[in-house]
């Protein structure tokens, strides 16, 4: 017998595959593609505070293995969050993680005790890092703020919380360390770079917000070493985010020290990655010889250290 099942802190899982937050909607667009019960769990579109229309187009740009794109939050509220998407969300045969992100402390106070008591979530995960919103990178840029939020939200807020933080930090250590302390249950690594795109023929920047967010498989080393380093170094599991489309993309950030993944952009270009993946963790896992996720986490092994 396999067993796929991993702990996040208090937060169980069935196994290790998640689904990044804003490449899968909110669950409902996807229903006719994957299987959720196949899945550890969904991470829908991230909720502000208030409606936000987003950044002014276009977008997203492909880039070379990746994409560029300057969403900014575009979301309905936590208002229409609660009482349009969060009953469709309940009925998933799978963990729902939901993800916010405030302006401001305060609004990420308000709306973490609001979903903590609300029946159906699995966890909650603090978007502290999104580069395409004024301020958007704050809360992850400096230990002592995301010490002070996640402290703060833990207080307020009795479910389980995931910390999603920034690559765009000299280091990422002390904020992760930061987080662990103040009470996550797990820190989520990485958000994306910010990059940007130019049409040299207008001289102009090709998205509307002039930077934007990448990811894919073009930050997959990046994202790969930041998991790697943060997971020798704190005492809370992490979760892997960046390039993730194949299952040797999996099993690298498990070994690397991922207790659980999350799939984003690959979500675009092919929606049934997910289900794929996790139906082909335990042959993967047989060809180790190992009948368990937690016997492959952090395994890497490196000469000398």
């Amino acid at each position: 017998m396999i067993d796929l099942s991993v702990t996040l802190g208090s937060l169980h899982l069935r196994n290790p595959i998640l689904v990044a937050s804003g490449t899968f909607g909110y669950a409902r667009e996807m229903a006719g593609t994957v299987d959720f019960k196949c899945l550890g769990g969904v991470i829908p579109k991230t909720v502000t505070r208030q409606p936000r229309a987003g950044n002014k187009p276009p977008r997203t740009v492909e880039t070379p293995s990746g994409m560029l794109n300057a969403i900014g939050l575009d979301n309905d509220g936590i208002d229409h969050f609660i009482a349009h998407h969060l009953p469709y969300l309940r009925t998933l045969p799978t963990a729902v993680i939901a993800n916010i992100a405030g302006k401001n402390e305060q609004e990420f106070f308000e709306m973490a005790e609001l979903l903590g008591q609300q029946p159906g979530l699995a966890a909650l995960e603090l978007n502290l890092s999104c580069p395409n919103v004024a301020g958007g990178v704050d809360f992850a840029t400096d230990p002592a703020v995301t010490r002070r939020v996640v402290g703060q939200v833990r207080k307020v807020c009795s479910i389980p919380l995931l910390a999603k933080l920034t690559p765009n930090v000299t280091d990422i250590v002390p904020v992760a360390r930061a987080a662990a302390e103040a009470g996550a249950d797990a820190v989520s690594l990485v958000n994306t770079f910010i990059g940007m795109a130019i049409d040299w023929r207008r001289r102009r920047p090709i998205l509307g917000n002039t930077t934007g967010g990448l990811s894919g498989p073009a930050i997959k080393p990046l994202a790969l070493r930041l998991v790697w380093q943060v997971a020798r170094s704190v005492q809370v599991p992490v979760v892997g985010i960046g390039g993730i489309a194949t299952i040797d993309d999996v099993m690298e950030y498990l070994i690397a020290g991922a207790s659980a993944v999350q799939l984003g952009t690959v979500n675009f270009y092919d929606p049934t990655a997910s289900q794929r993946l996790a139906e082909q963790l335990p042959e993967a896992l047989a060809q180790l010889g190992v009948s368990s996720i937690r016997e492959l986490i952090g395994t890497l092994q490196v000469d000398g250290r």
